[in-house]
């Protein structure tokens, strides 16, 4: 049995207590003591007679003693004029008591307001905000999604994002102010906090969101358990909502995807597979230079975006007959109204009652009919579909690996014609990973080790003799040293490329944006920067859900897909020709042309590379032989 704790130990563990309580519990005792002196002085001087009262005075009332003591604690210098030495030895003693008291408040306060600022500092105040975006996480694609949303605000009164995430709050504003620069109308709210801590969730209001995005912070090593984790933490929470949570991630493994969807299957959960977007979107770039650029005007909310519309008066009309319709839209599909998406369906395909079309315009409020009943198509300007030559066997070289390598020899593979051969030249500690990718049905694999960025290496491949050569990020590395490797690699191969008249593509991934314009010095045929068009996806389908089947059936090699086909194809080069032509054109095609790239401005960063979608129907323009209609067709 324990001995009993002494007086002593009672009234140290009563003061351990009462101290640990905080700032305010210790101004409160210090306020008391500082009474305690104050009326017990009082009392002294008071009732002690002409003993304790000040020379040449009668002795003081309770309360006029009790305010003296008052200013003596405040300001020592008060009993500077006391007289009496029995007035004095009081008022010497609530001054020592004072001076004691008021510093050790002093100190108090101090610290108190330093813990407040440090606290404000970690932002862990709630955020009292409705309808807003609730960030999740941290990484560079913060510096993508955010001015998408913020552009995506401009036509609303205002807009709130809030970021929570496990990073200090005020270095995530000074990111953001240098990164992102002015946001206008929309205010960026940032938290610092663990996002699969149900309770740190808390402050960031998720519950009165309209739109969550989840995204990866750098750090996380396995990124798929990182979003399962946020998405339970959000969607199992014991203070959710009734309303379905509209929430916007992205996510590996295909096989993490089910598991992703049974957690969200109370709300309305859309996961972009980051790995299958970005290695089709590369496969099909290589094989056509600018697509990636076609994807981002369609993507970013900066120009032209992809909005569905009930139009009524189309309703027993094809699908052929909606696409000259509009002067500044353009019809690219039809929701119907059993809930499915078709692009490019079949131009005789009859637009049902409560269908809506699926159409490329600058804003919702710019999808107007045109009310023309004969647009102007130049049937003389229109050329006949010519017979497709046979597909040719294809030479690709693959320079450096990672975890889009694999998907991205799959990809080409669906669309090579038999006989054509990809070689991987990277390190050869990838050696296995690239034998595992050897079953293909049209190609036929190879494997080169040594260094990417060694000239004499690069010189060895013979490179002039492919068709088209993509370059991969290394990530591995950090995101500056891979992509200073990958512009090594590009320099070597734009000499090679000037030195032989033999053309060959060159497509590169990059992992920082901010490197595309560095990257542009080597004139390569086209960019993929892969956290960008993630983001912009992410952005896209945060602002609008119904978009998802729309972006699955575009990257989706089954189906329709963007091409960029040579414009002599479709009409008459080196004249005038408006655009409703070229649609018409495509039409008879069974496609659908969305814009074109004039190959003349394909190094313009200024003019978009080139390219240019949703043009105005009526606008004219002069192609020339080398330039392409981007049209969206099953082959």
């Amino acid at each position: 049995m324990s001995p009993q704790p002494t007086l002593k130990e009672r009234w140290n563990y009563w003061f351990d207590n009462y101290m640990s309580r905080g700032t305010l519990a210790l101004i409160g005792g210090l306020g008391v003591i500082s009474l305690l002196i104050i009326f017990i002085s009082a009392a002294f001087v008071s009732l002690g007679g002409r003993f304790l009262a000040p020379d040449g005075s009668d002795s003081p009332g309770f309360i006029e003693a009790a305010w003296m003591g008052l200013m003596r604690t405040l300001d020592a210098g008060t009993m500077g004029g006391d007289a009496g030495w029995g007035f004095r030895l009081v008022m010497f003693g609530v001054t020592l008591g004072g001076v004691f008291i008021i510093s050790t408040l002093i100190g108090v306060l101090t610290a108190g307001v330093e813990g407040k600022i440090e606290e404000l500092r970690k932002g862990r105040s709630r955020v009292l905000e409705s309808n807003h975006t609730v960030i999740l996480g941290w990484s560079p694609q913060v510096f993508t999604i955010v001015p998408e949303i913020v552009t995506a605000n401009e036509n609303q009164k205002s807009g709130v994002i809030a970021i929570l995430a496990d990073k200090d709050k005020v270095e995530m504003e000074e990111e953001i102010r240098e990164r992102v620069g002015p946001t206008g109308k929309t205010k960026v709210i940032c938290r610092s906090g663990a996002p699969i801590d149900p309770t740190e969730l808390e402050i960031i209001s998720p519950h009165t969101a309209r739109a969550i995005i989840i995204i990866l912070p750098p750090e996380a090593g396995d990124p798929d358990s990182y979003v399962i984790k946020t998405a339970l933490a959000l969607t199992n929470n014991p203070n959710r909502r009734a309303e379905p949570y509209h929430i916007v991630t992205q996510i590996s493994d295909q096989r993490n995807l089910n598991v992703l969807q049974m957690i969200g299957e109370r709300d309305d959960l859309h996961a972009v597979l980051t790995g299958d977007v970005i290695a089709r979107v590369t496969a099909q770039t290589s094989r056509q230079s600018g697509l990636s650029m076609v994807y981002t005007e369609l993507l970013d909310f900066g120009g032209d975006e992809i909005y569905f519309k009930a139009e009524p008066s189309l309703s027993g009309k094809t699908f052929g007959d909606a696409l000259n319709a509009y002067e500044d839209s353009m019809v690219i599909g039809l929701s119907q109204v059993d809930g499915s998406v078709a692009l490019n369906p079949p131009m005789d395909t009859r637009i049902a009652p409560g269908d809506q079309v699926i159409a490329i315009a600058a804003d919702d409020d710019t999808l107007k009919l045109s009310g023309l009943t004969n647009p102007p198509v130049r049937a003389e300007l229109i050329h006949n579909a010519s017979q497709r030559a046979a597909a040719q066997p294809e030479k690709g070289l693959l320079i450096g690996w990672n975890a889009s390598a694999p998907v991205i020899i799959r990809e080409l593979d669906n669309y090579v014609a038999k006989g054509s051969t990809v070689t991987v030249f990277a390190d050869q500690g990838f050696a296995a990973e690239v034998k595992a990718c050897s079953q293909l049905k049209n190609q036929k694999l190879s494997f080169q080790a040594g260094d990417t960025t060694n000239r004499s290496l690069l010189d060895e491949l013979k490179i002039a003799e492919y068709d088209h050569v993509i370059v991969l990020a290394d990530t591995t590395l950090d995101l500056q040293v891979a992509d200073a490797r990958t512009l090594i690699t590009l320099l070597h191969l734009r000499d090679i490329a000037e030195k032989d008249e033999t053309p060959f593509s060159i497509v590169s991934e990059m992992l920082d944006l901010r490197n595309r314009e560095l990257a542009e010095v080597t004139k390569v045929d086209d960019f993929i920067v892969s956290d960008h068009l993630i983001s912009l996806m992410m952005s896209q389908l945060s602002e609008n859900g119904d978009l998802d089947p729309v972006f699955t059936d575009l990257f989706d090699p089954e189906g329709s897909e963007l091409y960029l086909k040579p414009v002599a194809d479709y009409v008459e080069t080196g004249q005038p020709v408006n655009f409703y032509t070229v649609v018409e054109a495509a039409r008879r095609r069974g496609e659908v042309a969305i814009g074109y790239r004039i190959i003349g401005e394909q190094h313009n960063a200024g003019k978009s590379y080139g390219v240019r979608t949703n043009p105005p129907k009526s606008e004219e323009v002069i192609f020339t032989l080398e330039d392409k209609i981007i049209v969206l067709a099953e082959e």
